[in-house]
């Protein structure tokens, strides 16, 4: 079980927000550079960055911290960055830069063609993001909800060959009130694809509790 730490961007600095609400930041580090030193430094196995502006702009906006991160760790810690990648140039520059996953997420439910000619483009390096609120995708930062269920979608994309599926349940997602162990395994045991779970984890009783399910595919957890 990969226990990946995130680190959120906003305006150049490391925040959580509370249900994807960006006027909800709390801002935790002026320095992502040295907060994702400090995750290897204490073992982690793998980093996860999400540029929360670019969510939002449909472009990368933190470009600058987010070389600070690949330069502090770069070849250390295998990376994975999501926010904004909405064309094949600029997952050519992320995965130049150091970047080792990138994370598809709007772009993918929006142009679904688009997802498959980075699968092809870059295999193995292409993971997709659902997230969801009961059952239901939401797309740009989270702010608009489509019709679209999260299983109908994964079964999809996992025939495109990204590399992951991301499925946080936004409603629990930076509320600490614990991952959704029901829908997450509901989502596994129905796709082959490796699914990596997000939003709401609170502690190691729910790392102990995805664990138990990581024969049916639950491969890591992100940690907010």
């Amino acid at each position: 079980m990969l226990i990946i730490p995130a680190i959120d961007l906003k305006d150049g600095k490391c925040v959580r927000l509370k249900q994807g609400a960006m006027h909800k930041a709390t801002v935790f580090s002026d320095d992502p550079a040295a907060t994702a030193a400090q995750w290897l430094k204490l073992g982690a196995r793998r980093l996860h960055i999400v540029d929360l502006n670019g969510a939002a702009a449909g472009r990368p906006k933190n470009e600058p911290a987010i070389k600070a991160i690949t330069e502090a760790i770069g070849g250390k810690l295998p990376i994975q960055l999501g926010g904004g990648i909405r064309d094949l140039d600029t997952i050519e520059k992320l995965l130049d830069s150091g970047v080792n996953y990138v994370i598809v997420g709007t772009a993918a439910v929006k142009t679904p063609g688009f997802l498959a000619e980075a699968c092809t483009a870059f295999p193995g390096h292409v993971m997709v993001a659902l997230d969801a609120k009961d059952g239901k995708v939401a797309v740009d930062g989270w702010s608009k909800m489509t019709g679209h269920e999260v299983l109908d979608l994964a079964r999809k994309f996992q025939d495109y060959g990204v590399e992951a599926i991301i499925y946080t349940d936004i409603g629990r997602d930076g509320m600490l009130t614990g991952v959704n162990i029901e829908a997450t395994l509901a989502l596994a045991k129905q796709i082959s694809a490796p699914v990596i779970a997000s939003g709401g984890i609170n502690g190691l009783d729910d790392v102990k509790a995805l664990c138990k399910i990581e024969p049916e595919g639950v491969v890591g957890a992100i940690t907010g």
